[in-house]
């Protein structure tokens, strides 16, 4: 291994950076999923954007055309700038999904690591 690798949990704490703000909120680190992804309305609140592209996601609930933006993130002290997928995560009790695309940069997950709970 050349370079350190940094440990995660099944859940962290995540700081998005909007245009005008920054969010921390806690995200769920999702090594099946391909792509990571943001709540729209929270990108919304945060002037996440613009979309750059679209992007057909499959999920449990089916096959789906996404919005795709580009926005920076910062998870255990590591900033860093991605695509993320919006979608309706609502229903869900995270509103940031973290997925390969992200922990491939140099994350590891322990899924022994205490699970952090939100303020």
């Amino acid at each position: 291994m050349d370079k350190e690798k940094t440990i995660v949990g099944f859940i962290e704490k995540v700081k998005l950076n909007g245009s005008d703000s920054e969010e921390e909120i806690l995200a769920r680190i999702d090594t099946g999923a391909t792509n990571s992804s943001i709540d729209l309305k929270l990108a919304s609140k945060l002037k996440l954007g613009p979309v750059i592209q679209s992007k057909l996601i499959k999920s449990a609930n089916g096959t789906r055309l996404r919005p795709v933006i580009e926005s920076e993130v910062e998870i255990c002290g590591h900033r860093i700038k991605t695509k993320f997928t919006l979608a309706d995560r609502s229903h869900m009790r995270y509103p940031v999904l973290i997925g390969q695309n992200i922990l491939k940069q140099g994350f590891l997950i322990d899924p022994n690591k205490e699970e952090i709970t939100q303020k």
